[in-house]
């Protein structure tokens, strides 16, 4: 039986879109990591995925039958400066499979070698940054948020080059798609219109397929992927995750978080937050995602507009900036709605009204405020929050130096709480404790800290110890679970280590 039941709708439908291109050979492919859990959704033999033969496979060595192995072609605005041609320099889309829910998804290798695409680079992958890979996307999905997962990792046997030799490794990674705002930037760059349409259409079949017959599908795209991109980011800095990299290469239409180079999470809250050893200025730090992914979106809508409005028909024109104009600037409303929504039930209100959001956002902000005045790490602040809600205010109190103002802010966020209480009247979910426990169903003690992240992968790369990963990765994948195996992982870096804390791209 084949590993994959591959239909490849992007080779099929979309010449010239991409570059068929094979995977490069390795030496001595061992399998590191398998997602049985992911392999189950996808409808793979869980036989299927020990041995040799699979490690052939996943590492590119053996391509599995049905795979048509192609480098996609992008172009993308990283860190603001436009690159005309990128493409996976990289990676290699193997084909689609429909899983056992009946959704399309792609499955890639990263770090399968060079590729017309490489711009000079090796096209290889570290073991570190494939398993780092692993764990954020693993505990991104186990927090609810869309993410692209790790199928596979396996160890090539051979060393890639970096600062010094590191061993290398190949990922399967599985996604929604691997469409990206920096995908519709290549066609329009070079003018290719028809692709670009096609691209389009493409899109729409695949990921909002109720728009195929409107009206104005291309602005009605613009509209999806903005409310799609509002609620991601929305979820991002309510669980204190810095991309780290947000250019438009790395923003996807599906809506998925892709790409863990650079990320990071935030232990003290800041929004001036910024891990990343190629961010010097700034432009990606934790309080800025919100904004450059509206920026990124009107990259997107610039693309669109050929294809909507001849060049010279300036009334045509007019409309269509007016039209994704307006999409652009609702996108400000659409995340603070999803954020707003987001940071309610982490407070454990169950009712809200339009009447109501002033009120919760300056209580809200007022909060964040305290939390930054204090240095407090802001994962466990909202998970001792959890147990003020039960009564307990002690483990609250102990994260914070002067507790007067948090003592002011929890009188005003109980009287939010009683009078969410008298608007449930009858409610099985109203009441402190009842309260306490949606709080930690919502708010997590355990996500990968970076500290913690950074020994797991020093473990395999260095000793080739795997047990600090797997431990690790059960932790993250259990993010809301209170046991006593789970507080090591729960505890912040100490300050100076997370004051030198940086990131790097993996490449």
């Amino acid at each position: 039986m084949p590993l994959f039941a591959f239909d490849n709708t992007y080779a099929r439908e979309l010449p010239g879109a991409y570059v068929a291109w094979p995977p490069a050979a390795t030496p001595a492919p061992k399998l590191l990591f398998v997602n049985r859990i992911l392999a189950a959704e996808l409808g793979i033999d869980a036989a299927a995925l020990d041995g040799p033969e699979a490690a052939a496979v996943f590492a590119g060595n053996t391509v599995p039958p049905g795979a048509e192995p192609i480098a996609q072609a992008y172009a993308g605005h990283q860190f603001g400066g436009f690159s005309p041609q990128l493409g996976d320099g990289r990676a290699l889309l193997l084909g689609e499979v429909v899983d056992r829910h009946g959704r399309r998804r792609d499955v890639a290798l990263k770090g399968s070698g060079r590729t017309p695409f490489s711009r000079g680079g090796d096209g290889k992958a570290a073991v570190g940054p494939m398993l780092r890979e692993v764990i954020i996307g693993e505990a991104m999905h186990a927090l609810g948020i869309p993410t692209t997962r790790a199928l596979a990792v396996v160890a090539t046997g051979e060393a890639v080059v970096r600062e010094r030799p590191l061993p290398g490794a190949v990922l399967t990674r599985v996604a929604a798609s691997h469409l990206r705002v920096g995908t519709f930037q290549f066609f329009a760059a070079q003018g290719d219109l028809e692709t670009l349409r096609r691209v389009v259409d493409y899109a729409i079949a695949r990921h909002d397929p109720a728009l195929a017959q409107a009206p104005q599908r291309h602005f009605a795209l613009l509209r999806a992927v903005a409310e799609r991109q509002a609620a991601l980011v929305a979820q991002w800095m309510n669980v204190g995750f810095i991309h780290g990299v947000m250019n438009t290469d790395n923003m996807t239409i599906s809506g998925e978080t892709i790409d863990y180079g650079p990320c990071a999470f935030v232990e003290a809250y800041d929004p001036a937050a910024v891990f990343s050893s190629i961010d010097h200025g700034g432009r990606y730090a934790f309080g800025n995602q919100p904004q450059i992914a509206r920026w990124n979106l009107a990259r997107l809508a610039e693309t669109l507009l050929p294809l909507v409005a001849a060049p010279d028909d300036e009334a045509a024109i007019r409309d269509a900036v007016a039209r994704a104009t307006e999409v652009i600037d609702a996108f400000p409303g659409l995340y603070r709605a999803a954020l707003l929504a987001g940071q309610r039930t982490k407070l454990g209100l169950h009712h809200a009204s339009r009447e109501l959001d002033a009120a919760d956002a300056a209580l809200v902000d007022d909060w964040l405020a305290l939390l930054q005045r204090g240095r407090v790490d802001f994962t466990l602040a909202w998970r001792r929050l959890a147990d003020a809600a039960a009564g307990d205010d002690a483990p609250l109190r102990a994260l914070f130096g002067d507790v007067d103002p948090l003592v002011a802010w929890l009188a005003r966020w109980r009287a939010r709480c009683d009078a969410d209480d008298a608007a449930a009247t009858h409610d099985p979910a109203a009441g402190p404790l009842a309260r306490a426990e949606r709080m930690r169903s919502v708010n997590p003690l355990v996500i990968p800290r970076n500290h913690r992240v950074e020994q797991a992968l020093a473990a395999v790369s260095d000793d080739g110890d795997l047990g600090p990963f797997e431990r690790l990765l059960g932790a993250v994948r259990r993010p809301f679970d209170d046991e006593a195996a789970q507080a090591p992982y729960a505890e912040p870096a100490p300050a100076a280590v997370t004051a030198a804390y940086k990131t790097y791209c993996g490449t």
